[in-house]
């Protein structure tokens, strides 16, 4: 039996329902292996609160931010509602050890499935609060928790894409647009895995891998960042 009180001292708010807020907790791998348990898993909630979730981070960047045109804002607002930022939140709140996980998903903590679990989870907690206390408890919470990082976000342009980042910075500390070399494909046509270099001139400065191109390259991109501490 999981304990919430630690969870709603952390976030400051005490459920009225708890069941929501134990609800917003419940993946549905958890439900496949306890068809008897009372509750539903939390992809619902998950619906709803990705909704709040847009539409508080929208409202607050348009009136925060008046002279910024409507591309910039789509940026800024994806900075903080994508599944990275919010599954770091999640793991900042302590919410894997709430989770309701089925066994096989339990010993699979550090996968990317893990990642999306971690960030669903999030926006069914943001789905919960606004059922129990209304929207301003949820734009509190939106405030205290996710909002929260958008001035770090904003002074280290983390609202570009990893690859838009590590171009930039190239191009601002040595001069140098970075490019991107296929190494090797693996695995079948259906499962392919891709390696990819990122290489300034001719210097390899970081390997990426992924299910395509794109995603090695990002991955790459990212790596390349940590690799110059950018």
């Amino acid at each position: 039996m999981k304990e919430f009180s630690k969870l709603e001292k952390t976030i400051g708010y005490s459920f009225s329902n708890s069941d929501l807020l134990k609800q917003a907790m419940v993946h549905r791998s958890y439900i496949n292996e306890h068809p008897e348990f009372t509750l539903g898993h939390n992809e619902r909630l998950e619906f709803l609160g990705d909704a709040v979730l847009e539409i508080i981070v929208t409202e607050h960047l348009f009136h925060t931010y008046p002279d910024t045109p409507e591309g910039m804002l789509t940026d800024w607002r994806a900075s903080l509602v994508n599944a990275k930022m919010l599954a770091q939140i999640a793991q900042e709140l302590s919410l894997e050890e709430n989770l309701y996980l089925s066994r096989g998903e339990e010993k699979d903590s550090n996968s990317k499935a893990r990642y999306y679990i971690l960030a669903n989870a999030m926006e069914s907690l943001i789905g919960a609060l606004y059922l129990d206390g209304g929207l301003e408890v949820a734009k509190t919470f939106i405030k205290n928790f996710i909002l929260s990082h958008f001035e770090h976000i904003l002074q280290n342009h983390l609202y570009l894409d990893p690859k838009s980042r590590f171009q930039e910075k190239s191009q601002e500390v040595v001069g140098i647009t970075p490019h991107y070399k296929v190494i090797s494909e693996s695995g079948p046509d259906h499962n392919k895995v891709f390696e990819v270099g990122l290489y300034l001139e001719e210097d390899l400065v970081a390997i990426g891998r992924g299910s395509s191109k794109q995603e090695a390259q990002v991955e790459a991109a990212s790596q390349g960042l940590a690799n110059k501490g950018w």
